[in-house]
Order: C-alpha cells, then sequence, then structure tokens
C-alpha cells in the first residue's frame, strides 16, 4: 500500500479525482472486423439470427460495440498498463493501495449504426468520474467510470459506452452465508428395493416412469400394482424429460433445511402423459404460469442421491415481431443460461476480454472471488441474444443498459425475465433481470426498434 493511501486517504482521494477529465488517443483497433470473429461470437453466445452470418458486408451482432478495441498485446494484459489511458493511471494508483480486486458494475451502450466486416474501429476515451471509498459486498473499494466514443474508417459514430468498474481491497468484504460452509443438503427420499431402477435412474440423468406390462400404463411416482387392474408386471420408459406446468403453488412456511424460500412447487405434466410433483427453479414465482413449457434439470442433494427438477424451456427464435403487436405489460418468456466454465472463458476470449478472472481460477482467488466469473460483454451478448430471439430477426439495438450485481460463477444458472415498459411507434423499451442462485446477476433495460417501425 501506498504511504499517502495508508496514512492521508483524503489526499489519495483527491490524487485520483485529478485525473478526472482526462481524455485518450484516438486509438484504433488492432485489425477490421472479420466474420470470422462474428461467428465465433454468435457461436458462443448461441446467437442463431441470420443477418449475422452474411459475410460480405453484414452487421456484427450489437454487443461486439466495445470488443474490437480491447487490447490484445500480452504487455497490455498485466504488468504494464498504456498510462496514454486516462483510466489506466488510476488503475495504477489503486493497485499500488491494495485495491487490486476489479469488477465490472455497469455499462450503458448506444448505438448509432450498425458495425460491419471491414470496418475498422476506433474509441476515444475520457475517465469521468472516480467516487469517494465505498464500502460494499465485495469490499472497500473505489467505483471508476469512463465515456468512450466509437467511430469507423471516415470518422462516423457507431456508438457510445459509459462503462464503470469497481476496484476493490480483496478480504474487506461481507462473506455471504455460502461461504461459512456447504449449504444443507435436501432431506434424503426414502425407498425400498422396489423402487431403486428409479433412483439409480436419476444418478444417470434419466428420469424413469414406471410402466406396466398389462395395458402400458405409465403411473409415477412409482407403486407395486397396477392401480385398477393390480397387475404387478411393469418395466419403465425413459421420459424426455420435456413437459408443461398443469398447476403449481409457492410454499413459503414452514421452512425447511435445503430449500431456498419462496420456492415452487409445480405439477408437471410431461410429453408422454404421466404428471409428477416437482420443484419449478430457474424462475421466479412471478414468472411462473400454468401451461410454460418445461424441461428437468437436475439437482445432486447427496453423494448417492440426484433429483429431478424443472425449469423453463429456453423460448424460441421469432423470425418477426411486427410493430404493433406489443404492448406495455407485455412479458418476455423467461430463458435459462447454464453457467458452465467454459462459457465464461471462451465467452471473455470470443470478445478479445483476457483478463485473468474470467479464465483463471488462482487469478480471480487473489482478487477476491471464489472462482472465475464471467464478463460484462458476456453478459451483454446473452442479454441481447434473448431479446433479439423475443423481438425478431429484423430488430434493431437503440439502447442497452446494464447493471452488475451478483456474479456468474460456473456451476450456477442464470435465467431471464423481462417486461415491457413503453411503446412508442414501433420502439419499444424492455426492462429485465437476469437471476441467479446468488441473487440478480444483472438489470437493466433495452430500447429495441421493431420490424416496420424503423425509419
Amino acid at each position: 500500500m501506498t504511504e499517502t493511501a495508508s496514512h492521508d486517504p483524503e489526499a489519495f482521494f483527491e490524487a485520483l479525482r485529478a485525473e478526472v477529465g482526462r481524455q485518450g488517443a484516438r486509438r484504433e483497433a488492432h485489425a477490421a472486423a472479420e466474420a470470422a470473429d462474428i461467428g465465433t461470437w454468435c457461436a458462443v453466445m448461441g446467437e442463431t439470427n441470420p443477418r449475422y452470418s452474411v459475410v460480405d458486408d453484414g452487421p456484427a451482432p450489437p454487443a461486439t460495440l466495445n470488443m474490437w478495441t480491447m487490447p490484445i498485446r500480452i504487455g497490455d494484459l498485466g504488468g504494464d498498463r498504456d498510462l496514454s489511458e486516462p483510466q489506466q493511471a488510476v488503475y495504477e494508483m489503486l493497485d499500488a493501495a491494495g485495491f487490486t480486486g476489479v469488477v465490472a458494475t455497469n455499462s450503458d451502450q448506444i448505438y448509432n449504426r450498425p458495425i460491419r466486416v471491414g470496418d475498422v474501429v476506433s474509441q476515444q476515451t475520457v475517465l469521468a468520474d472516480v467516487s469517494p471509498q465505498k464500502q460494499t459486498a465485495l469490499g472497500v473499494g473505489h467505483f471508476v467510470t469512463t465515456e468512450a466514443v466509437y467511430t469507423v474508417d471516415d470518422g462516423t459514430p457507431v456508438g457510445s459506452l459509459m462503462f464503470r468498474v469497481f476496484k476493490f481491497r480483496p478480504g474487506t468484504g461481507r462473506q455471504r452465508d455460502v461461504e461459512d460452509g456447504p449449504a444443507p443438503s435436501r432431506p434424503r427420499p426414502r425407498w425400498n428395493q422396489d423402487q431403486a431402477w428409479h433412483w439409480e435412474g436419476l444418478r444417470d440423468r434419466e428420469l424413469r416412469i414406471q410402466r406396466f406390462t398389462d395395458d402400458g400404463r405409465l403411473v409415477h411416482p412409482p407403486v407395486n400394482a397396477h392401480p385398477r387392474t393390480h397387475g404387478m408386471d411393469y418395466d419403465w420408459v425413459v421420459a424426455s424429460g420435456r413437459g408443461s406446468l398443469y398447476s403449481f403453488t409457492v410454499p413459503h412456511y414452514p421452512e425447511a433445511p435445503g430449500f431456498r424460500y419462496p420456492h415452487v412447487v409445480g405439477l408437471v405434466e410431461l410429453d408422454e402423459g404421466v404428471r409428477l410433483v416437482s420443484n419449478i427453479v430457474g424462475v421466479t414465482a412471478e414468472d411462473v404460469a400454468v401451461g410454460m413449457p418445461l424441461e428437468v434439470c437436475w439437482l445432486d442433494s447427496h453423494d448417492d442421491v440426484t433429483l429431478h427438477q424443472f425449469r423453463p424451456v429456453p423460448p424460441p427464435r421469432t423470425t418477426a415481431r411486427p410493430a404493433g403487436t406489443v404492448a406495455v405489460g407485455d412479458r418476455l418468456p423467461p430463458c435459462p443460461v447454464d453457467i458452465t466454465a467454459e462459457l465464461v472463458s471462451g465467452a471473455a476470449l470470443a470478445t478479445f476480454d483476457h483478463q485473468d478472472v474470467h479464465h483463471d481460477p488462482e487469478a480471480a482467488r487473489a482478487k477476491g472471488m471464489p472462482d472465475i466469473f464471467m464478463s460484462i460483454l458476456t453478459s451483454s451478448g446473452l442479454v441481447t441474444r434473448w431479446l433479439g430471439d423475443w423481438a425478431g430477426d429484423d430488430v434493431e439495438f437503440e439502447r442497452l443498459e446494464v447493471g452488475l450485481g451478483a456474479p456468474n460463477h460456473p456451476g450456477d444458472t442464470m435465467t431471464f425475465s423481462g417486461e415491457v415498459t413503453a411503446v412508442d411507434d414501433g420502439r419499444v423499451t424492455v426492462g429485465f433481470v437476469g437471476r441467479n442462485g446468488l441473487g440478480a446477476h444483472m438489470t437493466g433495460q433495452a430500447v429495441l426498434v421493431l420490424d416496420g417501425a424503423g425509419g
């Protein structure tokens, strides 16, 4: 820690504030936007809109705005920073003072026109603000805000970005309950040898449904005899795991160990025709609706016990959603996203974000996080993909505002939900949230222009 930071916090803050207002030099992308890079981005994000597969002068997805000018030289990724960039001098001062942890917290993007294959993107950045020292759940630190303008070869503006990060001292935050030890397991289910085949199937990620051989009737939960014919000969079928919500309830009390409250208990009607009771996860009670499509997912409750659960099915892509067909209050279909190490690290690399906290668990822990975590560029890409799937292939994005909260770590699931909050001549504002097991990972809003509304 520097002498200034340890003995005179006010003087340290004034030194940080002295950098506010500095403008960096115009920085050009290392190469023109290429179709291969757009294709890689789409593959990682799950983007299937065909307009982004055009290889001549096709547009790049909107959330790629700030990836083209990301640094790629090894010296830019750690150690020596380019101090001509106004925020980098502040980062150096904060690192020297012990504020070595870093997370992105806000991204506000405005899109002027799509970036196209062959465009060479340039960026010019202003250091907009450095906050006083703050105490957050992550630790003690400072918020650093930059504003960047992006142009292409001829100086045409393509967008702008307000970006905020939090630089904090590792080990100074409030510890979450989950860090005190593993969450208590679900109550262990009781079964006998006659039902062992069912539980063995769950451990193998198979939802086995009992089938009586005399008339082919499916029954769940398993029983010893056919409820009508009393026949006792049976085998089983492996269900597809797809179905719909027939009914549900949301119990609040009494609370039992191993459950997060409130939780949704649903009666799921499988595509095979049988109904079963199961938890509905990855969706809030407000977004649950009778008839919503569901798919099976799994919970390893004990070393030798796996339980079935159900979550919303990712909605299909819409090819067209004409202007005039959307109203304030319309809710978007929930969309779960599995957070895997491959997604976290692969998407960071696909967006040219080589920060070690997104691919190196040891580096992430050294900087105050329990594991690698998803970058804000990835979060922005995933939410625009989901919004675009809902809005249709010809949607244009005008603005995307994102605020980050609970980090996305591997092993979790984030579920998007949203609602139309404003409609004006085909210009639609959608408020959204992406929740994971820790809480709200991201909240924000997007302004979209639907098919037939553009000028």
